[in-house]
This record gives C-alpha cells, structure tokens and sequence, in this order.
C-alpha cells in the first residue's frame, strides 16, 4: 500500500518538514509493506528533486508549474497525482500551505482528513495521535477507512539524511482551464530580522530574566556560541523582543541542534514548539520545573551567576 507524500518549500529551500516528511512516510509505508513516493510541486523542482532523493524513497514526482505556491496549481496537482499513485495514506504538512490545499483535496477525493498528527500507527487501519487543549491532552484518532489524508505537525519526526536511490520522473500536469488564482508577489509579513527555524543553536530566554535590561545578558552568551536568541511567550508579549523570536504553539517551532533553555520553566505551550530539538539544555532556580523532564542537560541554578561562567568559557 503506497504513500504519496507532498513537500514544502518556499523562497526557493525546502523546509525542513519536507525531510520530517521522509521518515514519517517511512515509518507508514513499512508499516503498509508499500513503497514511498515523494512529490514537489513548483519551485526548481530539479533541484528538489535531488535532495528529496533521500534513504528510505522509492519513487521523487516533480511538478513544473509556477515558482512559489499557488492554491490551484498544488491542489490539482496533487489530486492528479493522486490518480496516478493511489496511494493509501496522502501525506501533507500541517505548514501555512499544507493547510491551504490539504481541506480542498481531501474534500474532491472524498478522504477522511487527520490534521496536525504528531505519530501515527498501522495495523489494518490508521491511528493517528493528536494534541489537543494546548498539548495538554493527546488523543488517538482510529480511521475507518482504506485511504486518507493525513497533515503532520514539523519537528515531530526526525528529518531524513542519506542520499537514495530512487528514481526521479517529471509529472507532466496541466491545469484545466483558467486558474482561479495568480501569484503576484511574495511579501513577508513581521517576519523580522531573523528565521529562527533556520537556527542550529539557540539561545531561548523566558521570564527568569525578570527585567529587560538583562536581556542584554543572554545576548551575549548567544554571541558567544554564535547562536541565534529565541523566547518564550511572556518576553514577546512584555514587548522585550519581536514575535518573530517566539518559540512555542503560539510561535515558531524549531528543531536545533542545541536549544538552550535560560530561565524558562517548561509549560506545554512552549514545549511544543521545541520538544524537537536534537539537544536540550536547561538552566532554572527550580528543580522541579517542568523543562527538565525533557532536557538532556540540566543546570540548577541562577541564570545570573551560570551565564557568565558560560560566557567566560565560550569566548
């Protein structure tokens, strides 16, 4: 039984959901005992076609049409390619324009949709597993159906590595008739001076920092291991930094290579956006705080006498 699963990308890179993608196909496609097909629709679908030539793909789609996302074009293509596939489960990303097609082509194909999965199993059917009440709570969503559509969360797989061997074919797809939309332009909306998705380490500052002139602080430790400063939500919401360095469900999700967690407790909200991340570093007063049943080092202390001794040693 098959997997189709779509890309994302934008501005000309691949997101990072893409990979995540690969494995979470993987994981479903093994499970199935079916081969995995990714697609890419637009963009320099060459270029993307080659690095989606990753271990564990059977099969790379490219869909020339267009250079940034365009609703029709991604929605008819893969319903096209959905035709040519037919595959048993139809994987999306839960990203701004996973979520902008994936709706539409369940609907025409008559899919049941899963939106937002953060695992999933097989065995004769599909469970999906999805956080609810602010990551609160995880449910288990059993399909009963023989095919379905499926978003998942970023940063809740690991991203696939390895150069593959499957074989690369162009799609040939032509919208029917006029597109009921056309791509003008591409404008950032606050998207700040930084992408701290883009980030292999950050430095994440929450309210034990108590004032903002010690802000000031933490950016000098993220200078000194030449890592990019992200947040919790009470910093952005104090107005001490920009949304764009939001960590968090109601943020950005990030997955680091080191994430370094100065003075935040741990809620769920914020764990949800860097649970993740390869390496957890945590430095709070308290020992119970939430943060350090995910951390991978833990520091018990007071950030204002832990960060100098860690700038010392890092500059």
């Amino acid at each position: 039984m098959t997997v189709l699963a779509i890309a994302d990308h934008r501005r000309g890179d691949l997101r990072d959901v893409s990979y995540e993608l690969v494995s979470a196909g993987r994981q479903l496609a093994d499970a199935t005992g079916g081969d995995l097909h990714i697609a890419v629709i637009s963009g320099d679908v060459d270029e993307f076609g080659e690095k989606l030539n990753l271990d564990g793909v059977d099969a790379v789609h490219t869909v020339a049409n267009g250079e940034e996302f365009n609703h029709d074009v991604y929605a008819g293509a893969v319903e096209a390619l959905y035709a040519e596939v037919e595959p048993a489960v139809l994987l999306m990303p839960n990203s701004v324009n996973g979520l902008d097609y994936a709706p539409a082509v369940a609907n025409v194909l008559d899919l049941p949709l899963v939106s937002d999965a953060v695992d999933f199993s097989y065995d004769g059917g599909l469970t999906a597993t999805r956080e609810m009440y602010g990551s609160k709570v995880e449910t288990t969503v059993d399909v009963d159906a023989e095919r379905v559509a499926v978003t998942i969360r970023g940063g809740e797989w690991p991203a696939t590595a390895g150069t593959g061997d499957a074989e690369i074919s162009a799609f040939d797809y032509e919208p029917d008739g006029d597109l009921g939309s056309r791509v003008l332009g591409f404008e950032e909306v606050a998207g700040g001076d930084v992408d701290i998705t883009d980030a292999d380490v950050l430095v994440s500052v929450g309210r034990g920092i108590e004032e903002e002139e010690n802000l000031e602080l933490v950016e000098e430790l993220a200078d000194a291991l030449g890592a990019t400063l992200s947040s919790s939500r009470p910093i952005v919401d104090a107005g001490w930094l920009p949304p764009n360095r939001q960590v968090g469900q109601s943020g950005k999700v990030v997955t680091p290579d080191i994430y370094l967690a100065v003075g935040i407790s741990g809620a769920v909200q914020h764990v949800a956006g860097m649970k993740g991340s390869d390496t957890i570093i945590a430095i709070n007063t308290d020992p119970n705080a939430p943060i350090f049943d995910i951390a991978d080092y833990g520091i018990v202390g007071d950030l204002f006498e832990v960060v100098p001794e860690l700038i010392e040693q890092f500059s």
